[in-house]
């Protein structure tokens, strides 16, 4: 008798309430860049190739990623690469909280050339996967949202400035001067 080729697979815990983190693969094989942002900072994972097919002893062929920032004017997250020794494969993790885009359609630019990627959407960020040309200098991921470039404080304090700011022209002796 033969065993069946296929296996099925079900919610085994009945309380939706237990849940626990996934373990995500992307967070231990990847390498990582660190944007600090009005002092919070958020972990970047990214990659070449899948996360197993890494072989250490042709690391130097292997993409270098020099810089990454966020352009707050532009909606964007812009990657500079030290090198690209050849076409390769590039993905990084998009945090919500960092980038996002309306109905996730973000747009991408590679070395000032409007580019297609892939797309795989986790519970808190994407996974944008791309082709990157062989010696590529720049890569811009433009969303409908980015980190703001201030925090919520200097903007608590600009709006208390300008309440007093009205408060004091609706008071004083100076604005309310009339010139028969």
């Amino acid at each position: 008798m033969l065993a069946p080729s296929f296996a099925f697979g079900s919610h085994i815990i009945d309380d939706m309430d237990a849940f626990a983190q996934y373990l995500d693969i992307a967070q231990i094989s990847s390498e990582k860049y660190v944007l600090t942002i009005d002092d919070k900072t958020y972990n970047i994972h990214y990659g070449y190739h899948g996360s197993f097919e890494v072989n250490l002893e042709k690391i130097e062929e292997y993409p270098k990623l020099s810089f990454m920032e966020i352009i707050p004017e532009r909606k964007s997250i812009q990657i500079t690469m030290e090198s690209v020794p050849s076409t390769s494969i590039f993905w990084l993790r998009l945090p919500f909280d960092v980038i996002s885009a309306e109905n996730a359609q973000y747009r991408l630019v590679i070395d000032g050339v409007d580019t297609q990627y892939d797309l795989i959407k986790y519970p808190d960020n994407y996974a944008l996967g791309m082709m990157i040309p062989k010696d590529t200098k720049n890569i811009e991921v433009i969303g409908s949202y980015v980190v703001p470039e201030f925090g919520v404080f200097p903007i608590m304090i600009l709006g208390i400035t300008l309440v007093g700011i009205v408060y004091l022209a609706r008071n004083s002796r100076f604005f309310n001067t009339r010139i028969n």
